[in-house]
C-alpha cells in the first residue's frame, strides 16, 4: 500500500526579503555577509531576491549574523496575534518598497475596498 503525504513547500521570500532589510540595515554588502557565513554573494542574491532555499547550516549563520528571529517566519498559519501567514507575507513584501511604491499599493487598497461597497449597493 502506498501512501501519499501532501507535500508542503516552505515560501522562503518573506525571510528572504528579511535577510535583504537586516543586512541593508547594518550596512552589510551581500558579499559581506557571503564572506561571513563562508558563501558566495550569489548565495546570498538567491536568498533575498528569488527566494531560494539555502542549506539548514547556511540557513543558521545568517540568521545567526543578522539577528534574525525566525519564529515569524515558521509558526502556524496563524500567530499568537491572530496575524496569518498571508498577511505577514504581505507585511515583508511592504517592508521592503520604497515610499513612493507604497503610496500605488495604498491607493490600490483603497480602490478594492471602494469597489467592494459599490458591490455591496447592487
Amino acid at each position: 500500500m502506498k501512501m501519499y503525504i501532501k507535500e508542503l513547500r516552505f515560501n522562503f521570500r518573506p525571510l528572504g526579503q528579511e535577510i535583504k532589510r537586516k543586512r541593508e540595515a547594518k550596512g552589510w554588502t551581500q558579499e559581506a555577509l557571503a564572506e561571513m557565513i563562508g558563501r558566495t554573494s550569489h548565495t546570498v542574491m538567491y536568498m533575498e531576491n528569488r527566494g531560494q532555499h539555502p542549506s539548514l547550516n547556511t540557513l543558521y549563520r545568517v540568521i545567526t549574523a543578522l539577528e534574525i528571529p525566525v519564529d515569524q517566519f515558521f509558526s502556524p498559519k496563524k500567530d499568537e496575534t491572530g496575524i496569518s501567514e498571508r498577511r505577514r507575507i504581505v507585511n515583508s513584501l511592504l517592508d521592503s518598497l520604497s515610499e513612493g511604491e507604497l503610496s500605488v499599493i495604498e491607493a490600490t487598497a483603497e480602490g478594492l475596498i471602494r469597489s467592494r461597497e459599490i458591490d455591496k449597493k447592487q
